[in-house]
This record gives C-alpha cells, sequence and structure tokens, in this order.
C-alpha cells in the first residue's frame, strides 16, 4: 500500500461510512480493484481508518453529546451487543469474513432490507420521541441488529437505521441514532484491532493509518449533510438498489 491507495480508501471510508452500503465492504471491493495485497495490515486499516470518520460526528454532534448524559447510557446498551460478539468472534471475522463474495452477498441482501424498509417508514412518521428518551429495551433491540454488521458488506449504518425503524424511530431519528452509536462502536472496534496489531506496524504504516483517517474526517463532515439530503429526497430506496446493482456486479466479476 501506497500514499495514494490510502487517500483512495480514506475517501471511499469517509464517504461511505454514514451511508447504508457498507464502508467495510466498500473498502474491500475498493482495496481488490487497487490490487493491493491483503495482509494484517490492511485489514486493521480498513477497520482503524473508521476513527477519522467517526470523529467527524463527535465535532457535528457535539452538542448532542454534551447536552444530554442519558444518551450515554442508551448507547451503551445499544453498544453492548456487538461488543460481545465482535470480541467472541474476532479471530473468525477477520480470518473468514473479510473477502468480495461476502461482501457482495451482504450487499445484495442489505439492499433487498432496505428497499423493503422505506415501506415501514411511512408508519413512523408521526413519531417525536426524543432519542435520549428511547427506552433501554428498544436500545439493547437496535444494538442486537447492529451485531449483524460484523459482517462486512452488512453496514452497520443500515443494521442500526433497520433495527430503529423497526423499533418506531422516524428516518431522521433512526439515522441520528446510527451517527450517534458509531461512536463508541468504532472506537471499541478500532481499538480493540490496534490492540491486537499495532505494535507490528512500522513507521510508514503508521503514517498510512493517518493519512486515511485525516482524509476520512474530511470527507465524512460533508457525506453526513449529502445522505441526510438523500435520504430526504429519494428515500431509503435508492440505496437498496445500489446495493443490489453493486453485489451483483461483483458477484459477477467472481463467477468469471
Amino acid at each position: 500500500m501506497n500514499f495514494f491507495d490510502a487517500t483512495i480508501l480514506g475517501t471511499i471510508e469517509g464517504l461511505t461510512e454514514f451511508l447504508p452500503i457498507s464502508s467495510t465492504g466498500h473498502l474491500i471491493l475498493v482495496s481488490t480493484i487497487l490490487n493491493i495485497q491483503n495482509h494484517e495490515f490492511l485489514e486493521t486499516f480498513e477497520i482503524c481508518i473508521q476513527l477519522g470518520a467517526i470523529l467527524a460526528i463527535v465535532f457535528l454532534y457535539a452538542r448532542k453529546f454534551l447536552s444530554n448524559l442519558l444518551i450515554y447510557k442508551k448507547l451503551t446498551v445499544a453498544f453492548i451487543p456487538t461488543g460481545i460478539i465482535g470480541f467472541l468472534l474476532y479471530k473468525i471475522i477477520k480470518t473468514y469474513l473479510f473477502s468480495p463474495l461476502v461482501v457482495s452477498i451482504a450487499l445484495v441482501i442489505g439492499g433487498i432490507a432496505l428497499i423493503i424498509l422505506d415501506k415501514k417508514i411511512s408508519q413512523n412518521r408521526e413519531n417525536t420521541i426524543e432519542l435520549e428518551n428511547i427506552s433501554y429495551r428498544h436500545a439493547a433491540f437496535i444494538g442486537l441488529w447492529q451485531s449483524l454488521s460484523v459482517i462486512p458488506g452488512v453496514s452497520r449504518a443500515a443494521a442500526t437505521i433497520v433495527g430503529g425503524v423497526f423499533n418506531g424511530l422516524n428516518k431522521k431519528q433512526a439515522m441520528e441514532f446510527s451517527f450517534l452509536l458509531a461512536v463508541p462502536t468504532m472506537l471499541a472496534a478500532s481499538g480493540y484491532d490496534l490492540l491486537k496489531t499495532s505494535a507490528n506496524f512500522s513507521g510508514q504504516e503508521i503514517l498510512l493509518l493517518l493519512t486515511g483517517s485525516a482524509v476520512a474526517f474530511v470527507i465524512a463532515g460533508v457525506a453526513v449533510k449529502l445522505f441526510l439530503n438523500l435520504v430526504e429526497k429519494y428515500g431509503f430506496a435508492f440505496f437498496g438498489y445500489y446495493r443490489i446493482i453493486i453485489g451483483l456486479i461483483f458477484l459477477w466479476l467472481i463467477c468469471l
């Protein structure tokens, strides 16, 4: 991997982290296109540059995090299922699931789920509950949905948004809860992966991580606003069709 690759992957991460199309899945597919050697550093890079995108959310939603400490309790409850599953299955996930085939299949299945989701949203539009006031039971249920995202290609954003909508949140609330839940989830995932692997990194690899993270931070700040506008205009089905098309294209290429 070189700095050009790190910049491209950082851009992809920033654009896709908060869209329901799987940032990790896109990073794996783009890494394959760029013919970047698939070794331990690449897998760690694909996880840890998400920290840059997450910091953009901390910056954009600083008032939400500082205005009501109750939201931290709800986010903690929602994070627990993913934390447990990610910890227990860490080796299996990194060894067997970081592949274009797994990503492509997950993209197609997730795309179908998002198309179905659009029909469900119309039933929840009048819900005005504040995010910090959702019940602990609902927070835990959203967390269970998020745990599906340990499979590359599922998309953490898509999983939490689906979980939020099926717990009565409207699309704006589901998106915002997904944004906020990304912070503890990705901090834990990136921190744990760095703890397991960073001792083996060279100075060059550390600079590559910092480059990718910095690019992801800048791009993510713009992408969040783009996402909100796209959902208002086209709904989640737009992303569902995109996922299905991309997934089928890569399945076709894999077959070839």
